[in-house]
């Protein structure tokens, strides 16, 4: 028995393989490795780059920053100068941004008693006289009561030619790799006249809020009425195999909400020291930026991996078809 395993040890086989002339099974066994060798230099190594090492989780920079001037008047034909500080929030953000677009004031409040009209039962005071008709209530609160009157128009419509400049760095690190969105230029001016466009003007990280609604498939005005939120994907999808120049980032816009708003006040005291606050209810567009990308580079080991998987499959087909006969 042991002389016998000995021998088996150092046994050699080899297979037995037939010729088959015909040709309608000779066309079919060679549409089907054409099939596998496209799909590994087609699919595996030119779409999927599986030659590549990847890096999908890269460090992202966003910086942001508004510019525009606007002016409001209201009923009592008084003006309001509007600047970034008055209507973007943070007026320097990062990745989130807000713009006011439209309000509702409701000026000098102090702490008091007023009438409420049309509310029987009070949410934010106390009801202290009720009458039977229930139209009014006498509250204790911040008075007068605040104003719900929505203007019939935007009344920042200017915003629709603010700019909204957004610098993006992001960094590769498994291949210290970094790249930025604005253009490299020793132009100073560049930027203050530049405007996105993404046929023309791609490398202008400067976007005109009209456009960005408008790319958003909305239109500035129904939208700056009631407010709303836009989504500002950017996509960095680089081959590090090629010359760094033509790793650029894609842009893309998406309406998230057609309603945004939220309440604030300023407060401040009189002679008497007694406090007052003007509340505004801010109507406007909220800008949330987000960052995805991913870079490859040649390395040996996916490359022999993929090519390996692929020789693989390639003589997997031809003997399962050569058992199949």
């Amino acid at each position: 028995m042991a002389a016998a395993l000995c021998c088996g040890l150092l046994d050699y086989k080899t297979e037995k393989f037939a010729l088959t002339r015909n040709r309608r099974v000779g066309l079919l066994h060679r549409l089907l490795q054409l099939a596998v060798l496209g799909y590994l230099l087609g699919w595996v190594l030119v779409v999927r780059r599986g030659y590549q090492d990847t890096d999908a989780a890269p460090h992202v920079s966003v910086i942001t920053k508004m510019k525009g001037v606007s002016v409001t008047r209201s009923k009592d034909a008084s003006s309001r100068l509007w600047d970034v500080v008055d209507y973007a929030s943070p007026p320097q953000g990062e990745n989130v941004v807000f713009l006011v677009t439209n309000f509702i004031a409701t000026a000098k409040q102090a702490q008091g008693t007023c009438p409420e009209v049309n509310e029987p039962w009070i949410k934010t005071g106390k009801c202290v006289m009720f009458n039977a008709t229930h139209s009014t209530c006498e509250i204790y609160g911040w008075c007068p009561v605040e104003n719900n009157t929505l203007p019939r128009k935007p009344l920042l419509a200017e915003a629709e030619n603010f700019t909204l400049f957004i610098k993006n760095t992001v960094n590769f690190t498994k291949f210290n790799f970094s790249k930025g969105n604005t253009l490299q230029t020793n132009d100073s001016t560049y930027f203050k006249s530049c405007t996105y466009d993404p046929f023309f003007n791609p490398s202008c990280p400067v976007f005109r809020i009209g456009d960005v609604v408008e790319a958003a498939g909305e239109t500035f005005g129904d939208l700056a009425l009631l407010g709303g939120s836009i989504s500002i994907r950017i996509e960095w999808n680089c081959d590090l195999d090629q010359p760094s120049a033509r790793c650029q980032p894609q842009y893309s816009f998406i309406l998230v909400d057609r309603r945004y708003n939220f309440r604030t006040a300023s407060y401040y005291w009189d002679s008497q020291r007694r406090p007052y606050r003007s509340l505004m209810k801010l109507y406007g567009i909220r800008f949330d930026i987000s960052v995805h990308g991913q870079a490859g580079k040649f390395s040996i080991i996916p490359a022999a991996v993929s090519f390996g998987t692929g020789i693989a499959f390639f003589g997997a087909v031809s003997a399962k078809y050569a058992l199949f006969l």
